[in-house]
């Protein structure tokens, strides 16, 4: 017995009932033109529509077809990381269900890793069917993660990519509780590359990425890959006192030379929000830091899995015989 499995293509889904029956034939078809083996790996990360009835359809008929259904919803970066730990192949490729990454892009990161890349990332050159405003805050964020962190985490891409074993088994080896995967991906290190594609209207339903979500991603981001919020706190920690202190000077030689107040109260009060806003920015950036601290004390795991289908048994890797 041996694992005999070229491709592992991981799906992450949450409520996409309307689209995965597209996703799934696109990406059958492009992975049956590859002439080699390979598995799709649903994740389901707690869908509350039928989205499992319809994977579950799609495993009876197809047994290349795999589903991993979790507890409970454990968010879009653990089910990523769930698909990696399950993932039997050589090369593992990580694409959403909404089909807005095309699923054709796949054959040309095949090729690149034939080439010996260890890491092949989608490049977005163009993004369809998005509001100005996500465009450009998803913009900001990644120009402003990249200039904060020592790392190299390329702009304008998202988890979409495919990764090679070796890379996989570093990421599965690494212990964060609140995972931050491109990033972690770069960090590990490899050979890496990427090619260039337009990312496509979603196909169908809603964004399963609010503001909320995107907040959470990019604070996840910044914590796990940089100090710099950190340092940054501290600077303005400093001027504030700075400031005060030339204010303060300013006051007692003003009061001394010419008896008047050098300062009116509302300006004095006004200064005094603006460095009990600086202290309270500073404390809220510090608690960023110390609740992922708390949360990896816990020692909780990343995700639990209620079922899965395809596999042997819940939890449990399968062997495919050459």
């Amino acid at each position: 017995m041996r694992n005999s499995t070229v491709y592992s293509v991981v799906v992450p889904l949450y409520n996409e009932e309307l689209v995965i029956d597209e996703s799934y034939r696109r990406l059958k078809k492009v992975m049956d033109s590859t002439k080699e083996n390979y598995e799709i790996v649903f994740i389901n990360d707690g869908s509350s529509d039928k989205t499992v009835e319809k994977v579950e359809k799609i495993c009876k008929i197809d047994t290349k077809i795999k589903l991993i259904n979790f507890s409970r919803n454990f968010g879009h970066q653990a089910a990523i990381t769930a698909g990696m730990d399950m993932a039997l192949g050589d090369a593992v490729v990580v694409i959403d269900a909404d089909l807005q990454d095309p699923p054709e892009v796949i054959l040309n990161m095949i090729e690149k890793w034939k080439e010996g890349y260890h890491v092949v990332y989608g490049k977005r050159v163009k993004r369809e069917g998005e509001t100005f405003f996500k465009k450009f805050t998803a913009k900001m964020f990644y120009r402003t993660l990249k200039s904060m962190t020592s790392i190299n985490i390329p702009v304008d891409t998202g988890d979409f990519r495919l990764i090679d074993r070796k890379v996989c088994d570093a990421l599965v080896s690494l212990p964060e509780k609140n995972r931050y995967v491109r990033g972690l991906v770069s960090w590990v290190g490899y050979k890496q590359t990427y090619v260039e594609f337009v990312r496509q209207e979603r196909f169908a339903g809603d964004s399963k990425y609010p503001l909320r979500k995107m907040m959470k991603l990019a604070l996840d981001g910044i914590t796990s890959f940089s100090f710099k919020p950190l340092v940054f706190a501290g600077y303005f920690g400093g001027l504030a006192f700075l400031a005060g202190m030339i204010s303060s000077i300013a006051i007692v030689i003003k009061d001394l030379i010419q008896r008047t107040d050098i300062l009116s109260l509302g300006l004095v009060l006004s200064m005094n929000i603006m460095f009990f806003g600086i202290t309270l920015g500073s404390i809220g950036i510090m608690g960023q830091y110390i609740g992922r601290i708390f949360d990896e004390s816990k020692g909780r795991p990343i995700y639990i899995i209620e079922s899965t289908v395809n596999y042997k048994k819940a939890g449990e890797k399968c062997e495919i015989s050459s």
